[in-house]
């Protein structure tokens, strides 16, 4: 996330299960938690055309989302922006997935996926937070 001359600053949040429109919107939510107590009025999403993003469910909630900040006057708004379809150069966070991958992984083992949260989270510099889910009776 960025804003102004701060320092840059990533939010990761891991993922149990596949990337649902509910951990989707989970994620969304939690970032505009986040936003709202840095006083932050918008979200602007560079988004991919991954299917969790596209969905019906999540431009649902995100439409939900800003009618509720709009009509209450406070919170964040959310506004998303595709990107073309395969063009992932353009996306700006496709360079750090990559650079990040080569500092994590191991060619001689497969790590764990603690292993693997622990040691993003460490070359990010980012808390690792609980992972996103959907409770079982949800799914």
């Amino acid at each position: 996330m960025r804003r102004g001359t701060e320092p840059e600053e990533v939010w990761l949040r891991f993922v149990t299960g596949r990337p649902l429109s509910a951990i989707t919107t989970q994620f969304l939510d939690w970032c505009c938690v986040r936003l709202k107590e840095r006083q932050v009025p918008v979200l602007l999403l560079v988004w991919d055309n991954a299917s969790w993003h596209l969905s019906r469910a999540v431009r649902t909630w995100i439409g939900q989302h800003n009618r509720q900040v709009k009509q209450e006057r406070k919170g964040v708004r959310i506004l998303p922006c595709f990107l073309p379809t395969k063009s992932p150069w353009l996306n700006p966070i496709e360079p750090k997935w990559v650079h990040g991958k080569r500092a994590i992984i191991e060619p001689a083992r497969l790590l764990t996926a603690q292993e693997v949260a622990e040691r993003v989270c460490g070359y990010f510099d980012c808390d690792h937070e609980a992972h996103l889910s959907i409770p079982d009776q949800a799914a």
